[in-house]
């Protein structure tokens, strides 16, 4: 089955992939001839996943699927949430997003937070499908390991004390990631209603 997947980064279409399996053909938007930037004003994550999906399935007619992540912290209310790629302000990137991330928090002692995502499919039948992962974990004092992307290198997840994303191998990342959830949770449903 083809299924086209609202993303233009490499590494997300390799997961996806992985997980899907050999029954899934994932095709980025690009490869439709979709160049334009996907519309995404929601207010919630999963507010943002249905507009991108259903943007994709509006315009290919084939099944599509999007997802939306955001870095929600306890101590600053669940910000940057879905905020998160901009949190420096537009034009910044994942380093500017980070320094400002450490800043904001400064000394305080809480830094629990989790990464959730939010993943809507949509097959022939138009309805949207909602699947969610959560990644839970606290943020560093500083920046520590060289993998990974975003916030990776503050985010030190539960599974893994005492070392970030950035610091543990892309096998280990993918077995608690948020997104490898949400989408393994898609892939279950997938395998069983088609």
């Amino acid at each position: 089955m083809k299924i086209v997947f609202a993303t233009a980064n490499a590494g997300k279409l390799r997961e996806a992939a992985e997980v899907l399996g050999p029954g899934f053909e994932i095709v980025p938007p690009t490869s439709l001839g979709i160049t334009e930037d996907i519309p995404e004003t929601g207010s919630t994550l999963q507010e943002n996943s249905l507009q991108k999906a259903q943007y994709l399935f509006e315009r290919t007619g084939l099944p599509s699927f999007a997802d939306d992540t955001g870095l929600e912290v306890d101590a600053l209310g669940g910000a940057p949430g879905i905020y998160s790629a901009r949190y420096a302000g537009p034009g910044h990137d994942n380093q500017a997003n980070m320094a400002k991330l450490l800043a904001v928090l400064g000394r305080l002692e809480d830094r629990t937070a989790r990464f959730h995502t939010v993943v809507t499919l949509i097959l022939a039948d138009g309805q949207p499908r909602f699947f969610e992962g959560v990644c839970k974990g606290s943020i560093g004092r500083e920046k520590r390991g060289s993998g990974g992307f975003g916030y990776d290198p503050v985010f030190l997840p539960d599974a893994y004390p005492g070392r970030t994303l950035a610091e543990v191998s892309e096998e280990e990342k993918n077995a608690v990631s948020h997104r490898g959830q949400a989408l393994r949770a898609m892939a279950e449903w997938l395998k069983t209603h088609l």
